[in-house]
């Protein structure tokens, strides 16, 4: 038997397989930020490095940022001529930085190097980890705030979004310092009044975070604060804890930092900013689902089974010690966290699986707390779900093996053992429950989750190049000898294509394709088979000279269909 000490109490614990780890970790503060980092890194790093540039939403973004490295011009953002008001640019000067950075330390072909406009996002789910870690410190054990973070680690959600050059992960880290300070402020924490530099840092921690979050994505971060505050001052019919916050002194630093960049657009654009990123992005998503992400009520329920996997199991057999300790402070400020918030992203018209995720650190803490002093729900039919535990990665291990055969047209041996070793974790995760009790199951289908992520993205999504056409594009141009080639697209327009060839690569359709060969040599078109007849008259009628070089045959995982796409070069006339 092992111990940890928490608050003052001694609470004994089993110690053998995964459950050492943690009770390493909640010895001291250290152990438990280093075992978070590396369960973290273990989690997100698989295939960080090796996934080509995914489509659209990380393409997009990278190539916004590639612009804005390549022209200097740090306050507008365009992709290609097209502006890009969608967000503001906070996650676009964070990948600026880190590709400037690598630049300077002399990292070949940085600038068109996918995985180092990934770092803010995974340095932010590390961050989003760590934090989950220290808010939850405000409400349970140590060792339950270890589980809270563990769970966010491996949760599939945050899994696939540390590996995405995008704001989501940036933004999750942002949401919980400042709900994290939010219930320091609440709860009563002792250092806030405190004269001298103590007393500001709950209120520097919660204003900056909320800075942050609104240069991330705009004023979506106020609404997890508001409707929290508010939320609670229905309960509570009063809202004077709020002034532990500094909120004059606070709202003043807030601005300081965040209307420099919005004074400079605005210079530069006048109202375009905000009519586009409010008025056509924001307020479309609430009214009608954009770009075909429209769901009915109730997709998120639904989808937080998968999305919060490994952690989620547990969640149905939480809600019943959940509702008993309601009226309990800490659950109060929990609940009011998710409720709110969730039920405006179910009325919400356009839904994306993401945009709950700043909801499940409180989940996880919810379910932590009530892991730690062993008060689960033991109803059959609840404990049950724990199956899900093996379900998943049986469904992940076959979807990602039967994708390498089919589709890649290999055996996908060497996914094997990552998948038959997240396969056994499950099942023992779920067959031992009722001998081994809740945290030691919850370990297992951790690691589960951990070997998922090393057989889907570490080798399966690597090893199929036909989901990654414009790798081979690409390719195909680069490797043609040209010094400086032109490219023209027709019909395939994805930005990872952009993003890879150059960013003065046209996008047009096939007859415009071939006027475009014919204004000089090493020029290309890259012709989408949808495209190829209108290409090919156009060509005989202005008596082009070409020639066939290779053609790409792949899968667009955007469009949801297969392409073939031919490389042509223009040639010189006689």
């Amino acid at each position: 038997m092992a111990s940890s000490t928490t608050g003052g109490e001694r609470i004994a614990w089993p110690s053998n397989g995964l459950a050492s780890i943690v009770d390493y970790a909640v010895a001291s503060h250290g152990r438990a930020v280093a075992v978070l980092v590396i369960a973290s890194l273990l989690a997100f790093l698989p295939g960080f490095f090796q996934v080509p540039p995914l489509d659209r939403d990380e393409a997009r973004f990278a190539q916004a940022t590639k612009q804005m490295v390549e022209s200097g011009d740090y306050i507008d953002i365009r992709f290609q001529d097209e502006v890009r008001y969608k967000k503001p640019v906070g996650i676009y000067w964070l990948q600026a930085v880190v590709v400037k950075s690598a630049q300077a330390l002399g990292v070949p072909n940085a600038l068109d190097t996918i995985w180092l406009y990934r770092i803010p996002s995974l340095l932010g789910a590390i961050g989003a980890v760590l934090l989950t870690y220290w808010t939850a410190l405000g409400f349970v054990s140590r060792r339950a705030a270890v589980m809270a973070a563990l769970m966010m680690a491996t949760s599939i959600i945050l899994c696939v979004e540390a590996r995405m050059a995008k704001t989501d992960a940036a933004l999750l880290a942002t949401v919980v310092a400042a709900m994290g300070a939010l219930a320091r402020a609440y709860l009563g924490d002792r250092r806030i009044g405190r004269p001298g530099f103590a007393g500001w840092t709950l209120p520097a921690i919660f204003w900056t975070a909320v800075a942050g979050g609104l240069m991330l994505k705009g004023p979506l971060i106020l609404m997890f604060v508001v409707l929290t505050v508010a939320a609670l001052a229905v309960q509570d019919r009063t809202v004077r804890w709020l002034a532990a916050l500094r909120p004059l002194p606070g709202v003043i630093w807030m601005l300081l930092l965040v209307l420099p960049w919005f004074v400079a657009i605005v210079s530069r654009t006048g109202s375009s900013f905000f009519t586009e990123s409010i008025g056509n992005d924001l307020m479309s998503k609430v009214a009608s689902g954009q770009e075909a992400h429209g769901a009915p009520p109730g997709y998120y329920f639904v989808l937080f089974w998968a999305t919060f996997w490994p952690g989620a199991a547990l969640a149905a057999m939480a809600v019943p010690a959940v509702w008993a300790s309601r009226r309990e402070k800490g659950a109060r400020f929990l609940l009011a966290w998710i409720v709110p918030s969730w039920i405006v992203f179910e009325i919400v018209a356009t839904k994306l699986p993401h945009y709950v995720m700043p909801l499940y650190p409180a989940i996880a803490i919810l379910i932590a707390g009530v892991i730690d002093p062993h008060v689960l729900a033991r109803q059959r039919w609840l404990v049950r779900g724990t199956g899900w535990w093996f379900v998943l990665p049986v469904v992940f291990a076959i979807g990602g093996v039967a994708a390498l055969i089919v589709v890649g047209k290999q055996l996908g041996l060497l996914a094997w053992p990552f998948a038959a070793g997240a396969i056994i974790c499950g099942l023992l995760a779920w067959w031992l429950y009722d001998a081994d009790g809740a945290e030691r199951s919850l370990l297992r289908a951790m690691a589960a989750s951990i070997l998922i992520m090393f057989a889907i993205f570490g080798v399966a999504i690597p090893s199929i190049p036909a989901l990654f056409p414009s790798v081979a594009l690409a390719r195909a141009v680069r490797d043609s000898g040209c010094a400086n080639p032109a490219v023209a697209a027709a019909g395939y327009h994805e930005p990872s294509l952009v993003f890879l060839v150059g960013t003065p690569t046209r996008l047009t359709e096939g007859a415009a394709a071939a006027d475009f060969l014919r204004q000089g040599s090493c020029r290309f078109a890259l012709i989408d088979e949808r495209q190829e007849r209108g290409f090919l008259r156009r060509a005989e009628a202005i008596g082009l000279r070409y020639s066939l070089g290779s053609r790409v045959d792949g899968i667009n995982i955007s469009a949801g269909r297969t392409v073939s796409i031919a490389v042509y070069r223009s040639e010189a006339s006689p």
